[in-house]
């Protein structure tokens, strides 16, 4: 998720979209409101200021990619632009959206180009919202949460001076659960079974939390 310090990124008012404290986890059943929240409610504004402000969460796809049972796991090197996330794993690829995104999909399918080596583009399936408010880089982001296959085919990580990925059982990636980002251990957790998913209520209803399967 790195950029520069002028960039101009896409956000919410947390208001609008979640109450106080919203959610923590994925979202994956009544998603069609927030989701029109985020396309009525959205706009760009600095990257810079908007990292320090709990007022707005900047929106970010993220992708999970699987190959037949195992996930590409990626370890951040600390040449990432953003010291909070060095040498912690992920499973999610994906990034800030910025004014040349036609919208989400297309914000996704530039991240997977920019990010990934792939001779392919994979279909993006949305799996829900992502939502964690008990960190600093949490706080003022969420995630929009979709799933791809690789089928085999190959994939590498092409920034591999901040990333290094390969694709890993899911044995390996409970080796490093607890040295994973947040967003990667909550999906995870969602995608494996490990935890429920969480019904949605009214966007920006109060304090109301999700109800969870």
């Amino acid at each position: 998720m790195g950029g520069i310090p002028d960039e101009a990124v896409l956000v919410v008012p947390r208001e609008a979209l979640m109450g106080t404290p919203g959610w923590r986890g994925v979202l994956n059943q009544g998603t069609e409101p927030y989701l029109a929240v985020i396309e009525r409610e959205g706009r760009f504004a600095p990257r810079a200021a908007m990292e320090s402000d709990p007022r707005f969460k900047q929106v970010i796809p993220y992708l999970v990619l699987r190959d037949r049972g195992r996930y590409f796991l990626m370890r951040r090197t600390r040449a990432g632009a953003d010291a909070r996330l060095h040498e912690q794993f992920s499973i999610g690829v994906g990034g800030h959206l910025n004014p040349g995104d036609a919208d989400l999909a297309g914000g996704l399918a530039r991240e997977w180009t920019e990010e990934l080596d792939a001779g392919f583009v994979p279909e993006f399936r949305l799996l829900g919202l992502l939502n964690d408010d008990e960190t600093e880089v949490g706080r003022v982001h969420v995630g929009v949460v979709f799933l791809a296959e690789a089928d085999g085919r190959p994939v590498v990580v092409r920034e591999t001076e901040k990333l290094e990925g390969r694709f890993v059982p899911p044995i390996e990636l409970l080796a490093v659960h607890d040295r994973m980002e947040t967003w990667s251990q909550l999906v995870f957790d969602f995608v494996s079974g490990l935890s429920a998913g969480m019904r949605g209520g009214a966007p920006g209803a109060g304090n109301e939390v999700p109800h969870r399967f």
